[in-house]
Order: C-alpha cells, then structure tokens, then sequence
C-alpha cells in the first residue's frame, strides 16, 4: 500500500507545490492550483463532474433502494430473476455498455428507427450530452450499490416488519420508522462507493459524453497526453482526490460506527 497508493499520492502532491524554477532549483508555488481555479473552462470540468456525480448518485438510490427492498421481502420465483437482472451489469464491459448506448439511443439508433418506422419523430439523443454519462454510470452501478443495500436490509428483520403492520402502519410508515434507520449506514456505504467510481470514470464520459465540457478523467487525459502537460494534469488529480477523498472519510466512519457497534 505504502508502495503502490501512498507514496505515488504524497509525491503527486508534493510535486504541485515544489516547482521547478528557471535556475533549475526548486520553490514552493501555488500556481497550478491558481491556474486551475482562475480558469473558466477548467471550473466548468469540474462542476459537470460534480453535476454528474450528485445527480447519479440520486438515480442510484432512487432506482436501486425500492430493486433492495423488494428483494429482501418479497417471496416465489420472480425476485431470484429480478436480482439476476439487477447484477447483470456487472458481466458487461463498460466499452460493451457504451457501444450499445450509441447504437440504442444514439443519433439514427435502434429507437430512431422504430419511430421512423411508425411516423414518429427522432428522439433528441443524449449521446454526447452530459446525460449521456449519466445514463451509462447508472446502469454501470446499480449491480453493486443493490448488493450493498440488500446486505445492509439482512439486519431488518421480518418480524418487526409485519408487528408494523399488524398495528396499522403502512407502508410508507414502515419504511421510514422501521427500515429506513436500520439501513442508514448501508445507504452512506453505498453512495460512498458510487460516489468514488462516478468520479473516477473515465470510459463512459470519454466515449458518450460531450467533449467540452468533460468530467476530470477526460480532463486529465487530455491535459497530459494532448496539451503534454503533466503538471496541470496532476493537479487536476489532486484536486480530484481532495472530493473523494471526503467520502472515503465517510465510508471509514460508517465502518468503524458500524464495528463499535458490533462490539
């Protein structure tokens, strides 16, 4: 860890302070981050990587919560294929994902040529539109982030669920008193995870997403292999890392409530 994540994160940081100057000798600087802040297209990157992170984290727990719950109460043969279709996209390569996106919804798509087909006018895309990566990471997340709020739902039990119902409450009574305190540490686990892959993304928002503005791994790889600029591109990595780093903190913390809890 100290080898492979620790050191190449303190060196990166250390190397946006310390500049090279022109007599070869190094000075402390902050002009990476001034440039970074002071410019209009790279603020613009960074509140469409925000954007995208806050909204698809919404979708995630507005879709995946009701997929959890549903799992976990409900009984026969149809939640066994509900669950299978809820991790199926983990099976798929991002690349493989992003590819059948384009030829779905894309311009002159499956759906525009149904449409055609019937008279109906094409769809606006949002191929390469700032819902274009939303639409991909959510689909990308949900087998992950169900998993994770069907393992917090193990901790409701069945009992207390249906003592619930037996003196008048209903469902939406139910989940707010009974399930939702229970799983509220799962609900912080998972956004938490979402959070960071949504940041992190690369794949998604290079191939559906607009190419300006772009999310910051976009941005990054761009500014390093196009403009060759290695040192705005490790700034725009540690200024990535400051956000996720945020929630990680959360993350930790709902572990250890969770293990002091335990104990």
């Amino acid at each position: 860890m100290v080898w492979l994540i620790m050191w190449p994160i303190i060196s990166a940081i250390i190397g946006t302070f310390w500049l090279q100057g022109a007599d070869g000798g190094r000075r402390f600087s902050l002009e990476s981050y001034a440039f970074f802040f002071s410019d209009k297209y790279s603020l613009d990157n960074l509140y469409v990587t925000l954007w995208t992170t806050v909204v698809t984290a919404a979708l995630l727990l507005l879709i995946c919560l009701p997929i959890a719950i549903y799992l976990r109460f409900a009984k026969g043969a149809l939640p066994a294929y509900v669950q299978g279709l809820a991790i199926f996209p983990m099976f798929v390569p991002s690349i493989i994902l992003a590819y059948a996106f384009i030829r779905t919804i894309g311009p002159n798509g499956t759906v525009d040529i149904m449409l055609n087909a019937v008279g109906l006018p094409k769809i606006r895309s949002p191929y390469l539109t700032p819902w274009g990566p939303v639409i991909g990471l959510v689909w990308d997340h949900i087998p992950l982030t169900v998993l994770i709020l069907l393992s917090g739902l193990g901790g409701v039990s069945t009992q207390s669920v249906d003592a619930a119902r037996d003196v008048g409450a209903g469902r939406l009574s139910v989940f707010w008193y009974i399930i939702l305190p229970r799983i509220g540490n799962s609900i912080l686990v998972a956004l938490s995870f979402a959070v960071l892959g949504i940041f992190s993304a690369f794949t998604l928002p290079y191939v559906l997403g607009p190419a300006a503005p772009e999310m910051m791994g976009p941005f990054m790889q761009r500014t390093f292999r196009d403009v060759g600029d290695p040192l705005a591109a490790t700034t725009q990595a540690v200024i990535a890392f400051c956000f996720c780093i945020l929630f990680g903190i959360f993350y930790v913390r709902s572990v250890a409530k969770n293990r002091g809890g335990a104990n």
